[in-house]
Parts: structure tokens; C-alpha cells; sequence
């Protein structure tokens, strides 16, 4: 297992390496070559991975080679979390001078405006979504918990950039929607009143 685990962090690292190559040599990948790194730079797989062996479930040949092999229940999400991050990121992004980004390399090979890739990008992680819907109902070896997994860290990555970057650059709209959700409702629950 340790070394299954040490094989995924390897594979991440190349993918940060490449990404940084790309930036070092102000390389702009086509979109399907930035898609392909992103995928796993983005540390879905890792996360997936991880919380596979983390889970208390039995542990099949199947389900590891289905791993090793990056299945599409670990693909998918981590598509969906890349271009989610990418669409919330970019603007930062291109005021910094980076190279690589979905939506970056979507306007260099198409030579489109940045609205009408932000739209093909939406597309995309639309279709990503659909691909994982229909995953499901494909013949899998893993247990419904762990799918169950895969589909929310999706739904979470959604979550947490549908408003802009809440994580790499959070501000007060952040802030308040962490605040209504997990603080305000227990400051609003009546205090219970102890009996003597």
C-alpha cells in the first residue's frame, strides 16, 4: 500500500513538473496537452486515492488496478476540480503572467475571446459531470462509499469556486458564506433551559 501511495505522489510531482517547465519556458500547451497534466496536478487523484485506503472496505486486485489505471470515477473529478479551480483562477492568473491555465490555452488554439472560453469551459465541466453520471451505472469494483466520494469532491470543488476563488483568495463574501453555514446557525439555536 505504501507503495501504490509513493506512486501517486510521484505521478502528481510530474505533473507539477511539467507545469512548471511549461511556465519556465513560457510555453502555452494546446488545450487537450494542458488538460491531460492538469488533470492529475490537480491532486483529485491523490485525494481519491488516499481516501480509498483510508476507508473501511475491503481491498480487491480489481479495485487497485482500477486505481493504478486511473479510472474515470477518479478522471472525472479531478477534471471537474481542475477546470473549476481554472474558471475562478484565471483572471489572477493571466495578470501574473502564467502560461497555463483551461481557459489560457483554450483562447491560444482557438484564438477566441476569454468570454466565449470561459463558456466553452463551463461546457466542459458539464459534460465532465454527465461522464461521471454515467460512470455510475458502468460496472465498477469499487464500494458505493467510495463513489459516493468521488461524486462529492466534485460537488465540493463546485461549491467552493462557484463564487471565485475562496480558496487561494478569499474575501468577505467567503467569509459570510462559511459564517451562515457553519457559525450562525449554532449562534441562533435557543438555549435549552435546564430543568431543576
Amino acid at each position: 500500500m505504501k507503495l501504490f501511495l509513493l506512486i501517486q505522489w510521484v505521478d502528481m510531482c510530474k505533473a507539477f513538473l511539467q507545469e512548471a517547465k511549461w511556465s519556465f519556458n513560457k510555453y502555452t500547451p494546446t488545450f487537450e496537452e494542458y488538460l491531460d497534466n492538469a488533470w492529475r496536478s490537480v491532486s483529485g487523484t491523490l485525494i481519491l486515492v488516499h481516501s480509498y485506503f483510508l476507508m473501511n472496505q475491503s481491498i480487491t486486485k480489481e479495485a487497485l488496478d482500477s486505481l493504478e489505471n486511473y479510472h474515470s470515477l477518479l478522471r472525472w473529478p479531478s477534471v471537474i476540480f481542475r477546470l473549476c479551480n481554472d474558471f475562478s483562477t484565471s483572471k489572477a492568473e493571466l495578470e501574473r503572467g502564467e502560461t497555463a491555465s483551461s481557459i489560457l490555452c483554450f483562447m491560444h488554439e482557438t484564438g477566441v475571446s476569454e468570454e466565449i472560453a470561459r463558456e466553452e469551459i463551463r461546457k466542459f465541466i458539464e459534460k465532465a459531470w454527465n461522464k461521471m453520471n454515467k460512470d455510475l451505472n458502468n460496472k465498477h469494483p469499487f464500494a458505493e462509499a467510495f463513489v459516493e466520494t468521488a461524486f462529492n469532491l466534485g460537488r465540493i470543488v463546485h461549491c467552493t469556486y462557484q463564487h471565485g476563488d475562496s480558496h487561494g483568495a478569499p474575501d468577505c463574501s467567503a467569509k459570510n458564506r462559511v459564517l451562515s453555514l457553519i457559525i450562525d446557525p449554532i449562534a441562533i439555536m435557543p438555549r435549552q433551559v435546564k430543568s431543576q
